[in-house]
């Protein structure tokens, strides 16, 4: 298996904040038939959902990767963002 590199995708999706967990679940469900789809280079960790947005975390192995899950979902991308490191609270105990 190819490495895996942190993405962080910007969605514009007018009124998503808004939405129903039905509706919700349904997106969700796209995105899961379209990871099947592509297999292990993509996995889909965590959205957060406000207003008119969603910022949603990936593990891929590339940008187009993430490109083409995409295009098989049907939710559209904004922005993607590569994401070489994280820092928290514990990062100051380095």
């Amino acid at each position: 298996m190819a490495h895996l590199k942190r993405f962080l995708i910007e969605r514009d999706i007018p009124g998503i904040g808004g939405m129903s967990i039905v509706e919700l679940c349904g997106a969700a469900r796209a995105s899961n038939r379209a990871i099947e789809q592509i297999g292990g280079a993509v996995h889909w960790q965590h959205s957060y959902v406000g207003g008119d947005k969603t910022f949603c975390v990936y593990l891929a192995e590339s940008e187009a990767v993430v490109r083409k899950h995409a295009e098989l979902s049907g939710i559209p991308i904004t922005r993607i963002t590569e994401v070489p490191q994280i820092i928290d609270p514990m990062t100051a105990n380095n």
